[in-house]
């Protein structure tokens, strides 16, 4: 099992790390749906802006994420013992 393999301050990382991640989205959203209401000025609208323009945003960055993984630049390769 894969949390038999990391040690107990890896997971608490992770942990970390995933609950900044949402935190900071959640900060990410209202800072759009404040600016969208100021634009449109209709709640319903500026949430949904909100809403959409933060999933585009989780989601490209993913594939952006994953383009760098085939991106050898700037990584330095362990040598062979």
């Amino acid at each position: 099992m894969l949390t038999s393999l990391l040690s107990r301050s890896a997971l608490q990382a992770r942990r970390r790390a995933i609950v900044k991640t949402l935190c900071y989205r959640l900060f990410m959203i209202m800072i759009t749906i404040t600016i969208a209401f100021v634009v449109v000025g209709d709640l319903g609208d500026a949430v949904n802006i909100g809403i959409a323009a933060n999933v585009l945003k989780t989601g490209t960055y993913y594939v952006y994420e994953r383009m760098w993984d085939h991106i050898t630049w700037g990584v330095e390769h362990a040598e062979a013992v």
